[in-house]
C-alpha cells in the first residue's frame, strides 16, 4: 500500500506558489508542540526540541511494528517540522532573534489521539534522553484564512518575502490574525541556503 504523503494530499497547504501569493483557509489540525524562548541558531532547547518532536512522531508511525497499531491507521510520511514565531507584546520581526518566542510542531494523522500520544511520549522516553520529549502537548489549531507562499532560499531572506507579504495583504483589505507560521520542507543539514523551500504563513481576515 502507497504510504499517504500529506504534503501531496494537502498539496494546497505545503506546496503553494513560490511566484504568486495564495490565499487558503486551513482547516483545524492536530499537531505535537513544543513552546520555548530564544534565538533558533543558538539554542540548544530549540535542537532538543525537535529531536522530541520527530522521535515521538516516529514513535507514533511505527507503532505497528510494536505489534500495536492504533486504530484506523494508515501508512504514511511523518509531515514537516512547522514553527509559529512571534516577539511579545511586539510586531514580529526577523532580525530580533534573541527575543523570539516559538511552538514548533508536526502536524498528526487523523487516528492519532491523546492515549497513543502518551503510549508513545513514554516509550520515547524509554529510549530517547531528552528532557524535551516531557514538554510535548498534543493540540489542535484552527488557523483559517491565512495568505503564504512558498520562499526559496535562505532563513535570513525571508524577510523581503514577509515586507512583501505585508504590502500584499494590505493592498487586498487584509489584516494579521494570528502568529507567523513557517513550513520547513528542506533539511538545512543536507541542503544550501539558497535552496531551502520554506513555506510563510500569516493569518488574515479581512477589514
Amino acid at each position: 500500500m502507497e504510504k499517504i504523503d500529506f504534503k501531496k494530499t494537502l498539496k494546497d497547504l505545503y506546496l503553494p506558489s513560490q511566484n504568486d501569493f495564495t490565499i487558503v483557509n486551513v482547516p483545524t489540525m492536530n499537531f505535537l508542540t513544543i513552546i520555548g524562548k530564544g534565538n533558533p541558531n543558538k539554542s540548544e532547547e530549540f535542537q532538543e526540541a525537535v529531536e522530541a518532536l520527530y522521535t515521538v512522531s516516529y514513535s507514533i508511525k511505527m507503532s505497528p511494528k510494536k505489534g500495536t497499531a492504533p486504530k484506523g491507521y494508515f501508512e504514511y510520511v511523518v509531515p514537516p517540522l512547522e514553527g509559529l514565531w512571534w516577539i511579545s507584546g511586539e510586531e514580529f520581526n526577523l532580525t530580533e532573534k534573541d527575543r523570539f518566542e516559538w511552538k514548533i510542531m508536526i502536524m498528526q494523522p487523523e487516528f492519532v489521539n491523546n492515549e497513543i500520544v502518551k503510549s508513545a511520549i513514554e516509550s520515547s522516553k524509554r529510549n530517547k534522553d531528552n528532557p524535551s520529549i516531557d514538554k510535548i502537548k498534543f493540540e489542535s489549531y484552527d488557523e483559517g484564512l491565512s495568505v503564504q507562499i512558498m520562499h526559496v532560499g535562505s532563513y535570513d531572506e525571508e524577510k523581503e518575502t514577509i515586507k512583501k507579504m505585508k504590502e500584499f495583504i494590505k493592498d487586498n483589505n487584509l489584516t494579521e490574525n494570528g502568529l507567523h507560521h513557517e513550513i520547513y520542507l528542506s533539511d538545512p543539514r543536507k541542503i544550501s541556503p539558497n535552496s531551502l523551500k520554506t513555506v510563510l504563513r500569516q493569518p488574515i481576515k479581512k477589514i
